[in-house]
């Protein structure tokens, strides 16, 4: 048994099971194919709960189906309805088998192509073709003719055509290229032809016409004639159901997969092989003594040591040695540098010649003594 809210129409209920649509179901209530408690019913305006018992045909009525949703790629020369009393092909033509009744959500007329709404559900129809949705129908218009830009930017505060008072339109132009202009609405009423009727106005002559969007869901690569199933929970989503799942945005959610380091490799990925080094090495550790570690200290100690280098000593002059050992200096002479001018000799002191052995509680050496000017040695080097 169906769901059935209290004091629902009959027509309606059977609708809903997705028998027929509601005219067909008041056609058949008034051919008294339809009976509710036993009593065969002549006037659709019955109204009936969730404790009547409906039948059709003898047949107790089916329990309705959850809602469902497809997006259909419809091409150029169907139309939307049902049945067209001229014969020409709908968009039911071409279905898979296997579904539900479905009814299309809005229209798309003859000549224009691009997304189309089926759902199995008359209450879910209803409810997306109403503005009160808000829901941004998109469409892509190539159009003759050249376009004003003020004109174009002036549908945003809304205009009448023929009397008829259109919402406000967002429209851009794409490109213009040689006669024809492509160019971007986005409605959200959706009346009867309301963008050829708005190019019309602005003295643009459309020759194709394309639905990309209805609300949340686009037509994208969807090929012509392809129909494909909405998830329900994305449904429930759209419609304010359902809570749209958070992003996760912390650092390091997605981990890398570890790759080895060359195809072919025989080793195993390069984390596998530090971890099994690391715990080889923390077993060696563990498998020496105390004792061995402390010999093995020892003698890393001492080998420091004796690898260590003497200091070098800085060279002494050779008056400061001959100071310090108290000898006097060897028969090598300094050569001392001679003035220019008049020669003079240096004189040297008559007296006992002295050995090279030095006395013992003696103080310095004598000096020698030289001409006036001092000795290479004695002179003060310019700092």
């Amino acid at each position: 048994m169906t769901d059935i809210q209290a004091g629902e129409r009959i027509a309606k209920v059977i609708a809903r099971a997705g028998l027929c649509s509601r005219r067909d179901a008041e056609a058949w209530i008034t051919a008294g194919r339809v009976t509710v408690d036993g009593r065969v019913l002549t006037s659709p305006a019955a109204v009936v709960t969730a404790a009547s018992r409906i039948e059709v045909d003898g047949e107790p009525l089916p329990a309705a189906e959850a809602p469902r949703l497809f997006c259909y790629h419809k091409p150029r020369g169907e139309i939307t309805s049902t049945r067209d009393p001229q014969g020409r092909t709908t968009v039911f033509d071409h279905l898979p088998a296997g579904l539900p009744r479905l009814q299309a959500v809005g229209r798309l007329d003859i000549n224009s192509e691009g997304l189309l709404l089926l759902t199995n559900d008359g209450g879910l129809k209803r409810q997306l073709e109403l503005p009160a949705s808000g829901w941004l129908r998109r469409y892509r218009v190539r159009a003759m003719g050249r376009v004003n830009p003020d004109r174009l930017a002036a549908l945003a505060k809304g205009v009448t055509v023929d009397g008829v008072d259109y919402g406000p339109v967002e429209a851009s132009l794409d490109r213009q290229s040689g006669a024809n202009a492509w160019l971007t609405f986005g409605l959200r009423e959706g009346k009867n032809r309301e963008v050829r009727k708005i190019c019309a106005h602005l003295g643009l002559t459309v020759n194709r016409l394309i639905r990309i969007a209805y609300g949340p869901f686009k037509l994208n690569k969807l090929p012509k004639r392809a129909l494909e199933e909405v998830p329900p929970k994305v449904l429930r989503q759209a419609l304010g159901l359902e809570d749209k799942e958070k992003k996760k945005t912390r650092k390091g959610f997605a981990k890398a997969k570890p790759r080895p380091n060359r195809p072919g490799s025989k080793r195993g990925f390069k984390h596998q092989r530090e971890a099994a080094e690391k715990d080889e090495a923390q077993k060696k550790r563990q498998r020496r003594s105390p004792k061995a570690e402390a010999a093995k200290k020892k003698a890393a100690a001492t080998k420091r040591t004796a690898t260590k280098k003497p200091a070098a000593k800085k060279p002494l002059a050779k008056k400061s040695v001959a100071k310090k050992s108290g000898l006097k200096q060897g028969t090598a002479k300094r050569p001392i540098p001679k003035k220019m001018g008049a020669k003079k000799t240096a004189t040297r002191k008559t007296g006992p010649k002295k050995t090279g052995t030095k006395k013992m509680g003696t103080g310095r050496p004598a000096a020698r003594k030289t001409s006036g000017r001092k000795a290479h040695a004695h002179r003060r080097r310019p700092s």
